[in-house]
């Protein structure tokens, strides 16, 4: 399949002169205030507060030709490239499909559902940990930036046929992506997504592979997610693993356990983590609660690579 093809034809259509009807501006945001603490057995930070702020614009319409047409802007003060964080447009149709092209924040293929089953626990403790010890970062293809998404017309109910390509210019081939979600049977939900990851050289060039199943029967929601990253240099190789069991007590009230393991290339250590969640939603608001743990945050048996999260925030959508 020539996504590269089927983008620019696509865009190509999207770009014939009609006239448009009368669209419409929407403005959507979210906030968050949250307060959490690292603790190990030879340190503890004590508790820090943070905030999160996101606004997004979205206008479009549908045009005379029965093509519909968006334009999305974030604005998120914690974003490195202001004032933006992410900047997108698509065009649909029921016989196209959608074809979406991000400026800035898209997603690969894989990266679409490569989330773990229990939430990204890891990215609690990636990066500095208690000043004292690296937690591991997941890896995965580049960012979306200036690349295309397309997601293909309904084929099979409950069938959803996904492709991405980004090109990189002369210094290394384009990277081109494909997957499949499907939710036909009630309570279940399947993705598979493979994605080329080039840069040029082969010790760092490879592919990105994600899986993502979960199954929900009553209150109860089982889920499971596997991310293979693999490149030239197998000691940069790293398979995520994940798991998580969620509760839904009521309409407002759920509780979760979720566990997820980290495996280097290499390494004979792996990163683990689980973690305990709570949330109250009403309305708008959601009032949340995390209890996390992590050993070997930097495949090392190091004391200080062992180390507890607790958190408590509330996040409000307009």
């Amino acid at each position: 399949m020539n996504i590269k093809k089927i983008g620019l034809t696509a865009l190509a259509a999207s770009l014939v002169s009609v006239s448009a009807n009368a669209g419409e501006l929407t403005v959507s945001g979210a906030a968050s205030l949250g307060v959490g603490g690292y603790s190990s057995d030879d340190h503890s930070r004590g508790a820090t507060f943070s905030m999160g702020n996101q606004i997004t614009f979205t206008g479009g319409g549908e045009l005379d030709n029965g093509m519909n047409v968006s334009l999305s802007f974030t604005i998120d003060q914690a974003d490195d490239t202001l004032p933006f964080d992410g900047h997108s447009l698509t065009v649909s149709s029921d016989g196209m499909g959608t074809l979406k092209f991000s400026g800035e924040g898209g997603s690969s293929a894989s990266t679409s559902i490569d989330g773990t089953a229990a939430g990204d626990i890891w990215d609690a403790f990636d990066g500095s940990v208690n000043d004292q010890v690296t937690g591991v970062a997941v890896s995965a293809t580049g960012t979306g930036d200036n690349s295309i998404f397309y997601t293909l017309p309904s084929i099979v109910d409950g069938a959803s046929i996904f492709a991405s390509y980004k090109p990189q210019g002369a210094g290394a081939e384009s990277e081109v992506g494909y997957g499949v979600t499907y939710t036909g049977i009630e309570g279940l939900s399947a993705s598979y997504a493979i994605t080329d990851k080039n840069t040029g050289t082969t010790s760092t060039s490879g592919d990105q592979t994600a899986w993502k199943l979960s199954y929900a029967y009553g209150p109860i929601t089982v889920a499971a997610s596997n991310n293979d990253y693999d490149v030239g240099t197998s000691s940069s190789d790293q398979e995520t693993s994940s798991y998580k069991i969620s509760y839904t007590v009521s309409d407002e009230l759920s509780v979760s356990y979720g566990v997820e393991e980290i495996e280097k290339g290499g390494s004979t250590t792996d990163a683990e983590y689980s973690a305990i969640t709570a949330s109250y939603t009403a309305g708008g608001m959601t009032l949340s609660a995390n209890i996390e743990e992590a050993e070997n945050v930097d495949h090392s048996t190091n004391n200080n690579a062992d180390v507890d999260y607790w958190f408590l925030g509330a996040s409000f959508a307009f």
